[in-house]
């Protein structure tokens, strides 16, 4: 096997035993931890550490270690995080939350660094255009990468189904689920009982071994894209520590990237309601906890096919009408959700849900990164550095006002951040269409997860 397509595949299979383990469970600390809001101060906290990470420690770490030990290194706060979980507290969650905040932004950035390194390396020795080789590897990253959320929901709903059925949910408490919810995801409803210890700490053994494997292969299989860097022959003085630490914020003198904030901001937001209220609000309070993995699963396998399909569709109809349709699709799940009054009974409805919104999520996923990647290509660690920053301040908003907001009122903030995100985006365009000197398509680098995955981190 060639050796650049080899490193793509240990990257990529890392990162899917990593985030198998971490979407996961991420989707489920709402309704585990729902006592005082432990499970949403435990994510609010994490993304909060994510975005002042973001500010300084991926060039930092990127530079002076390498992306193969950035990336090693930063999936321990993710392991961390896990272990976290045996035994839930304030005292246990919220400090590894920040460890596994202080390794996301370093693990994205440096994942994005990888393989566009690479995949312009590899373009030289075959003699082809940059673009068409980055754009094969990170289709590939992405295809293995998005199936991370299907593996990881379906051992959870594996797991827990195993709890014993509970009786019907009463009509009254039907009555508070939905965008009607003002629990602020503080009081444990019938459904949202956690599952017997024994279930919860077999999960938990299963995702702390896949995230110790993950570091296992990256470790040992992965080369670092140093070696590869130096084939292009030259070795470049490193740039002074405090250029290297302001180098985050000095891209923000580009009016195109202010306004392009808006666009990992609402990726965030978005991202952050579907983990966070749809799973607990709509999911667990109507049908049970057991069925969160399974929904989401849907959403996954959605946002993996079309995080492809954009990916060759853009080529044809450029990255504006992708744009477009990723909006018009979660404005009308956005306002659907609003009028919705779910039912045990309506059971697909879940699933179309979820399914529609992987639909939009895939646009923010590919388009976004890919967009960052064309525009700031001379920048590269610094803007997926001030990307994952204002993709994490998304989540912190999400996560932080879950507390106290009713889910109809964080629905209609959603409307409205992606109304304006929408304008801003457009007025990007227009500059863009006004110099025709840059390049107008995405090249699809570092197109993304976070699915974080983000949760995406």
């Amino acid at each position: 096997m060639e050796r650049s397509l080899r490193n793509v595949l240990v990257v990529s299979s890392g990162f899917l035993l990593l985030f198998t383990a971490y979407g996961g469970l991420q989707n489920l600390q709402s309704s585990l931890y729902s006592e005082d809001g432990l499970g949403m101060s435990a994510l609010s906290t994490l993304y909060g550490t994510v975005l002042l990470s973001s500010m300084f420690l991926p060039p930092l770490l990127i530079r002076s270690l390498g992306c193969k030990w950035t990336i090693a290194v930063s999936m321990c706060g993710y392991v961390a995080f896990s272990l976290g979980n045996f035994s839930a507290s304030w005292y246990t969650l919220i400090p590894t939350s920040i460890l596994l905040g202080l390794g996301a932004a370093p693990l994205w950035s440096a994942q994005c660094t990888y393989l566009t390194i690479a995949g312009n390396a590899r373009a030289r020795k075959a003699g082809k255009l940059s673009k068409d080789v980055v754009n094969q590897y990170f289709g590939i990253f992405f295809l293995i990468f998005q199936s991370s959320g299907v593996w990881g929901n379906l051992i959870s709903s594996l797991v827990f189904g195993q709890t014993p059925s509970k009786e019907a949910i009463p009509e009254e408490q039907l009555a508070t689920c939905g965008a009607r919810d003002c629990q602020m995801a503080t009081t444990p409803s019938n459904s949202t009982q956690r599952p017997s210890p024994e279930l919860i700490y077999t999960l938990l053994g299963i995702y702390t071994g896949s995230g110790v494997l993950a570091i296992l292969l990256i470790v040992v299989f992965l080369e670092n894209i140093q070696d590869v860097q130096r084939e292009g022959g030259g070795e470049r003085k490193s740039p002074p520590f405090w250029s290297t630490l302001l180098s985050t914020f000095k891209l923000f003198r580009d009016k195109r990237l202010c306004l392009l904030t808006l666009l990992p901001l609402y990726s965030g937001l978005q991202q952050g309601f579907l983990s966070g209220e749809y799973t607990r609000s709509y999911v667990t309070c109507t049908l049970g906890i057991q069925y969160v993995g399974y929904v989401m699963i849907c959403f996954s396998a959605t946002d993996s096919l079309c995080s492809l399909l954009y990916g060759k569709l853009s080529q044809y109809t450029g990255r504006v009408a992708i744009f477009a349709l990723g909006a018009a699709t979660q404005l009308c799940c956005s306002v659907a959700l609003l009028l919705w009054t779910p039912h045990p009974d309506q059971l697909a409805v879940f699933f179309v849900f979820s399914g529609l919104w992987g639909v939009a999520d895939a646009v923010w996923q590919t388009q976004n990164n890919a967009l960052f990647g064309v525009l700031f290509e001379e920048n590269k660690e610094s803007a997926f550095a001030s990307y994952r920053l204002f993709e994490a301040l998304g989540f912190v908003i999400a996560f932080g006002y879950s507390t106290f907001l009713c889910v109809y009122v964080k629905l209609y903030i959603l409307i409205g951040v992606l109304s304006v995100t929408m304008v801003a985006y457009g007025t990007v365009e227009y500059l863009e269409s006004e110099n025709p000197g840059r390049p107008l398509e995405p090249t699809q680098a570092c197109q993304e997860e976070v699915k974080e995955i983000q949760t995406k981190m």
